[in-house]
């Protein structure tokens, strides 16, 4: 399915929300992601498949064409229904389509299916808590940015830290502070 580097770049677009850092293959120490993921379970022809599926659907949705995208991340489901990854995408493309109580769905599958480990279960807790900030249940988002977080992920860490009321007010008054600071020296 192409190298870490085209796994980063595919990353990187279709879910511009995501760093690099919560890419594929990164700091996982000794277990592989297949082996986090699970994916060393399933039949190679037929994960080889789903995967080429799922590649198809996020080039769809990088295009602009949300409805391929949606029936090719259908396609790697029927192909292989307890497989996390592909719910995470078509997560991802209902979200876009603006269909949020299916990309919801599609993200508690995902995040069951992976048992809570691995990069499924870390762009899972990610979503959801994009999901859940946007609609403005904060204390669920941050449980799950807490749990991506643990997982590795640094784009949750710094979720974490806008939702701490503490560090929005000092990023407020270093900002204030910074403001005050150019408005001095532009007065000279």
């Amino acid at each position: 399915m192409g190298t870490p580097n085209d796994q980063a770049v595919l990353q990187a677009i279709f879910n511009p929300d995501t760093p690099f850092g919560d890419v594929a293959g990164l700091d996982l120490g000794e277990e592989t992601e297949e082996q986090i993921d699970g994916d060393g379970i399933f039949p190679q022809e037929q994960l080889e498949q789903s995967k080429n599926l799922e590649l198809q659907g996020v080039m769809a949705a990088e295009a602009g064409d949300l409805s391929t995208a949606l029936e090719r991340f259908g396609q790697a489901i029927c192909l292989l229904p307890e497989r996390a990854s592909a719910y995470n995408n078509r997560a991802q493309a209902r979200r876009l389509q603006g269909d949020v109580a299916g990309a919801l769905e599609d993200l508690e599958r995902a995040v069951a299916l992976s048992g809570g480990r691995g990069r499924a279960a870390r762009q899972g807790f990610v979503q959801r808590g994009l999901l859940a900030r946007l609609q403005g249940r904060d204390d669920d988002a941050r449980r799950d940015f807490e749990r991506a977080a643990r997982l590795g992920s640094p784009f949750a860490q710094r979720q974490l830290v806008l939702l701490n009321p503490y560090a929005a007010l000092c990023n407020r008054m270093l900002a204030e502070m910074m403001g005050q600071l150019r408005g001095t020296s532009n007065g000279r």
